[in-house]
């Protein structure tokens, strides 16, 4: 169900956007290889009354290139000013994390709080890391289509499978110790993630913003900070959670039981839901 598809011009920069959803407002700002049109993590707040604006973050969708992550904050509170929006919860995912916590900081006055899930809140991969070359290779703008085209292809027809050969890319346990932790359903709701799913020229540039998010800009967030993490995270370790609860003045860590990255999956997703709902109602 989405309401509104727009697009908002500042600066030469573009960046499109969704509205989803009445009543009380959150910006969210999604993960690697999403766009505006990603609503896993965000079905709850819906149900629960809440409105969605999201836009796609840089080089994602047809939003611009912009790598100045300051730039990249002044293009959202651009937009959230251009819908008359004056006040709103930020809700940063994964890669997100620096967009997140850099537009609190940047803008007290707009973040009422900032919730941050399974977020990058530091340096992530650096060059000499093996992911980071990988992902220079698989999602690079000019062979990401292809990449993207073989893992849909595969979710499509084997949907268990492809989840059961990529967890060890989100969960630090394996797939027998999570078994547990895992839900009936996770594995057609990751096929349905990644159906959406490309890189553009976002992913290199969340590599390179991640830089950007030192623990200055992470000691200047005066609103409340709700941070969101497994301990089994193998995409963002945990030590980006404790890295955050460190810096920032009155942050409230939860230390969350799923199996991994995708804290939106598996038995433990209703506790994921129910403690995000209950850290808005009280900063309402």
């Amino acid at each position: 169900m989405i309401q509104r598809y727009g697009t908002f011009e500042k600066d030469a920069m573009v960046v499109e956007y969704t509205q989803r959803g009445e009543g009380p407002l959150v910006l969210f700002l999604h993960g690697g290889h999403a766009s505006c049109f990603e609503t896993i993590g965000t079905e709850a707040l819906l149900e629960e009354g809440f409105s969605i604006i999201a836009p796609s973050r840089p080089g994602y969708g047809v939003t611009s290139p912009v790598r100045n992550l300051d730039a990249a904050c002044t293009l959202y509170e651009g937009l959230l000013t251009h819908l008359g929006l004056e006040r709103i919860h930020v809700l940063a995912a994964s890669a997100g994390g620096p967009a997140g916590i850099r537009f609190a900081a940047l803008y007290p006055e707009k973040a009422a709080s900032l919730t941050l899930q399974s977020a990058v809140t530091k340096e992530w991969l650096t060059p000499a890391d093996p992911a980071y070359k990988a992902a220079k290779v698989l999602f690079h703008p000019k062979r990401e289509r292809f990449t993207w085209q073989l893992l849909q292809l595969i979710s499509r027809r084997f949907p268990k499978l492809l989840f059961r050969q990529m967890f060890s890319s989100f969960s630090t346990l394996s797939y027998q110790e999570a078994a547990s932790r895992i839900a009936p359903g996770d594995a057609e709701t990751f096929a349905r993630m990644m159906a959406s799913q490309r890189s553009g020229k976002g992913f290199m540039i969340d590599l390179e913003q991640s830089r950007e998010a030192g623990t200055d800009t992470l000691a200047a967030i005066t609103c409340p900070v709700l941070i969101m993490h497994s301990p089994f995270d193998a995409s963002v370790p945990f030590a980006h959670a404790e890295h955050a609860a460190a810096m920032i003045p009155n942050a409230r860590l939860e230390k969350l039981h799923a199996w991994g990255h995708l804290i939106w999956l598996g038995k433990e997703a209703g506790t994921t839901d129910r403690l995000l709902l209950a850290f808005l109602h009280e900063h309402q």
